[in-house]
């Protein structure tokens, strides 16, 4: 199978992510990266081998030099990559996206006109289509195991670190400079829930606020920064002591401490919580995405699916349950419990992840086998190695788009067939 070369819009967590796998598989090569930010440009150069003048500060620049290669890796931030991602498709790159596809509806019918037009394969990672564990599971729904599909109840738990990470004092806390957290967090489990039903739902409803990270719950006493906070030590939220118990734990150094600095030490680290963002107090930030979320959806035939996503949870794997007419599945996304209404018998299914549900540890293995997949899709032009095109991420969007109007409007939402 020959060698793709990739060109890396954005050299972050995870478009490095995506990048390291492709190199580690021998299936892809770096030959070109856009990264604005000048010390993670100059890492991911000398990592990759990538000559000077394939080294820019901006996808633009990176467009302008015509195609670089067989294909782009687009891990820019959600608000930047409609434009990217439209240019290098015109030049003709294949597109592995990192989701969500985009913010808002428009961009992401932008992007799935352009992948259409031009013939390319464009793959947003919605890593959870690929991982063993899902395979399974849905090998057991379309196989009939459990007969029809009528009900399905799934659970995101995002973790109460996690939140305080990413939601709270991370990138994306704000709605206004990112997107609603449905968004930017859960339309993996959207595009996963229509991954399983194998359609998108006829109505959507939700509820869901943010509940706890604010001013109101702040403890008496509490400081601006936790490292100067009196209080810090009784605080589940301590971003000492999140950061500093990462030191010595490389698969923690990696994330979540790889984004807030990179020193190794205790000084290094504290001197960063105390000057950055991610020192913050959890109850004197300018965040306003949800904590907690309940998405309602049913189908035409009158199945119905409830999601909830909470920070309140440690971070664990998805948990779900799927309820048909001749058996039942529990999932605790390592294992698969199936029950049989005819015989009673019940079979635990081990499909072996052998990885964690956080980016850190690759999303149980999903962000692994996407890339294998994207590559050798690229490599042979077998566009249905591919679990999902642009056509279903758009409509999987849609659906999240819709639940935040039911959300926000407090009406149930028809979806158009």
């Amino acid at each position: 199978m020959p060698e793709v070369t990739l060109a890396l819009v954005g050299a972050g967590q995870r478009g490095m992510t995506y990048a390291r796998h492709a190199v580690a598989s021998g299936a892809g090569r770096v030959t070109a990266v856009a990264e604005p930010d000048p010390a993670r440009r100059a890492a991911a150069v000398a990592e990759f081998g990538v000559a000077p003048g394939r080294a820019y500060p901006g996808w633009a620049e990176l467009a302008a030099a015509g195609r670089t290669a067989d294909a782009a890796i687009v891990a820019t931030q959600d608000r930047q990559h409609r434009d990217p991602a439209v240019r290098l498709a015109d030049l003709g790159h294949h597109l592995l996206l990192e989701k969500p596809m985009a913010t808002n509806e428009a961009e992401a019918v932008d992007i799935a006109e352009a992948a259409e037009r031009n013939g390319i394969l464009l793959a947003v990672c919605h890593v959870l289509r690929y991982t063993p564990y899902t395979e399974a599971l849905k090998r057991v729904v379309d196989e009939g195991r459990i007969g029809r599909l009528i009900s399905v109840e799934h659970l995101e738990p995002v973790g109460w670190w996690h939140q305080a990470h990413s939601f709270v004092r991370g990138n994306w806390r704000r709605q206004d400079t990112s997107a609603p957290m449905l968004l930017t967090k859960s339309c993996h489990d959207v595009d996963w829930l229509m991954h399983l039903f194998g359609r998108a739902p006829a109505r959507v409803a939700s509820f869901g606020s943010l509940s706890h990270f604010r001013a109101a719950d702040r403890p008496a006493g509490a400081a601006a920064c936790c490292v100067d906070c009196p209080v810090e030590q009784s605080c589940a939220y301590s971003a000492k002591r999140l950061y500093l118990d990462c030191l010595g734990d490389p698969g923690r150094e990696s994330w979540p401490l790889s984004v807030v600095t990179d020193a190794r030490d205790e000084a290094g680290v504290l001197q960063a919580l105390r000057t950055g963002p991610y020192g913050r107090c959890v109850y004197d930030c300018d965040n306003d995405v949800v904590d907690h979320q309940v998405v309602s959806m049913e189908f035409a035939d009158g199945a119905t699916c409830s999601f909830t996503m909470s920070a309140f949870t440690p971070m664990d794997h998805r948990k779900t349950r799927l309820m048909g007419t001749t058996g039942f599945v529990e999932g605790d996304g390592s294992t698969l419990r199936i029950v049989d209404f005819l015989t009673g018998r019940e079979q635990v299914l081990d499909p072996l992840t052998g990885a964690g549900p956080s980016a850190g540890d690759g999303h149980g293995g999903g962000d692994e086998a996407l890339t294998d997949a994207f590559l050798t899709a690229v490599a042979t032009g077998d566009r249905d190695l591919l679990h999902t095109d642009a056509a279903r991420s758009l409509a999987s969007h849609r659906v999240v788009w819709a639940a935040e109007r039911a959300r926000t409007t407090g009406t149930v939402v028809t979806l158009q067939g």
